[in-house]
């Protein structure tokens, strides 16, 4: 064995553990610290506990805890796109569309709605809505997540 190579070896050296308990063994160290012995691991004493020592288990409940607070934003986010107080102009369906939706008194996106459960006749009846304002609005609804009335889907245009 060649001089001065190797550690020096410490044949008493004394360990202790968090819990409390100590012993001796052969080691490179003088003095070793450790987290958990035989006298404190679940798997000798038959308790049911967690041993997290580098914080994994926090780590999850932080990432668990974060998904949940994710999932009711995206719920609270996508009731709100289908409120029907939502104004009309919104829905970014052009000035004039907009403007003969104003004159008829349809201001809301349930306004707008109610009228189509009527059927395609009663909002066409508009003064200046045409059938190409008919369609990008149940576009722009859709798109936004609204149910088009049945009365609506069934159109003879």
């Amino acid at each position: 064995m060649k001089k001065g190579i190797h550690p020096k070896y410490y044949p008493n050296a004394k360990v202790t553990c968090a819990c409390g308990n100590t012993w001796t063994t052969g080691s490179t160290s003088e003095v070793v610290q450790t987290d958990i012995c035989s006298k404190c691991h679940p798997f000798y004493t038959g308790e049911q506990r967690i041993v997290d020592t580098e914080g994994q288990v926090d780590r999850f409940y932080r990432k668990l805890a974060a998904r949940e607070e994710f999932v009711i934003d995206q719920e609270e986010r996508d009731s709100a796109l289908v409120s029907t107080d939502i104004s009309i102009s919104a829905l970014e369906l052009g000035k004039r569309t907009e403007s003969a939706l104003d004159k008829a008194g349809v201001k809301t996106i349930g306004d707008a709605l109610e009228r189509m459960s009527k059927g395609d006749k009663d909002i066409l009846a508009i003064s200046g809505f045409g059938r190409k304002s008919l369609a990008d609005l149940k576009r722009s609804l859709r798109k936004r997540g609204y149910e088009i009335p049945a009365a609506a889907e069934q159109t003879d245009i």
